[in-house]
């Protein structure tokens, strides 16, 4: 008996090892071929700049539509969707009960608002 629990007790182990990950170790590549480990990815807080001012020029030009061509109730719905709010995104669910409607109508609203949203951007 005493040796098939030490038998299970290195098996319940070697379970927990497989699921470690270590922080030099290898978790991919990068443009270059290079291996890349957590560590790295973690330590890099260098944001490219380029892109950051890509991303802002675009989220601006998206809040510059949505108050555009957006009636009222499709922003709202859009904005707390999305957390654009600046707080969490809310379910569809949640939307609806604040605003006392149904979840599937805040789906067709908020479906509509997409797509006079990505039309508007694509021309």
């Amino acid at each position: 008996m005493k040796i098939a629990n030490e038998i299970l007790m290195y098996l319940r182990t070697n379970k927990k090892r497989a699921y470690d990950i270590y922080l030099n170790e290898p978790i991919g590549k990068d443009k270059d071929d290079n291996e890349v480990t957590l560590q790295e990815v973690l330590e890099n807080n260098e944001r490219n700049v380029e892109e950051e001012v890509d991303l802002k020029c675009k989220i601006k030009t998206l809040y510059e539509k949505m108050k555009k061509i957006l009636k009222e109730r499709e922003k709202v719905i859009i904005e707390l969707r999305f957390g654009l709010n600046g707080k969490k995104p809310k379910t569809q669910k949640e939307i609806a009960k604040m605003m006392n409607i149904s979840r599937s109508y805040v789906s067709r609203i908020e479906t509509k608002a997409i797509g006079k949203l990505a039309k508007e951007i694509k021309e």
